[in-house]
């Protein structure tokens, strides 16, 4: 399918003249994101950063609302109206969360974004990702993460991964086509030219995996207009 949605921004936030950090997990079901996101919260913690945790779909009220009708209600939803309700939840979450968070010069630590909506939505559901994407730069007025750290694990292993923990939600009980879709996009992704993507080897151990994220992150720290000494952790 063609992608046939465009969107220009009149303006957006620049994200070299804003305070505070966005960093942004991403990968596959299994891939271990939302631990080293965990991790990662309680190293910048120890280190007096204000840091706040979040995730996508949700991390508002009105977005974990969505997120349930979505995800776990009994109402069938087709792939359309999901891509739409997920671009209104991060609209929100910008709006209501992550931007003013960011004012304060806080970490944001968000569990998914927008190349999560391209994957599932623009590859796996086949709506075409430039759509998927330039609709969620809409809802967002083109409000873009600092860093992108995307997990990457061999298929097999995440496919072992999730068959361990069992299905959790209507999309992770999706097709192995679907997830193969959604698997060959994060790993174009992974490999982007755009500087804020950086690729995490999540083989190994948690703390070897860790130390690669660590390796990533504390630079950028030292370039960031950040706010010390409270923590605050939201939705996981």
């Amino acid at each position: 399918m063609s992608d046939s949605l465009r969107y220009s921004p009149d303006s957006s936030v620049s994200v070299s003249a804003r305070p505070g950090l966005f960093i942004v997990v991403e990968g596959g079901d299994g891939a271990g994101k939302s631990t080293q996101l965990s991790l990662l919260h309680r190293e910048l913690e120890s280190r007096g950063y204000t840091v706040i945790s979040t995730r996508e779909p949700g991390g508002t009220e009105l977005g974990e609302a969505l997120r349930a009708l979505v995800l776990h209600g009994d109402h069938p939803v087709d792939a359309r109206t999901e891509a739409l309700i997920f671009a209104a939840s991060r609209a929100a979450h910008v709006a209501q969360k992550i931007a003013p968070a960011l004012d304060s010069g806080s970490i944001v630590l968000c569990d998914r974004y927008i190349a999560s909506s391209a994957a599932y939505q623009g590859a796996g559901r086949e709506l075409g990702v430039e759509s998927i994407v330039d609709l969620s730069r809409w809802a967002t007025n083109d409000f873009q993460p600092d860093m992108t750290l995307v997990f990457e694990l061999p298929d097999e292993e995440q496919a072992l991964r999730r068959a361990e923990r069992g299905t959790v939600d209507r999309i992770e009980a999706e097709n192995s086509e679907f997830k193969q879709r959604i698997a060959g996009f994060f790993k174009d992704y992974a490999v982007s030219e755009d500087p804020s993507v950086h690729r995490v080897d999540a083989s190994g151990s948690i703390e070897q995996v860790a130390q690669r994220v660590w390796a990533l992150v504390e630079p950028a720290l030292k370039h960031a207009s950040l706010s010390h000494v409270n923590s605050v952790e939201g939705e996981k």
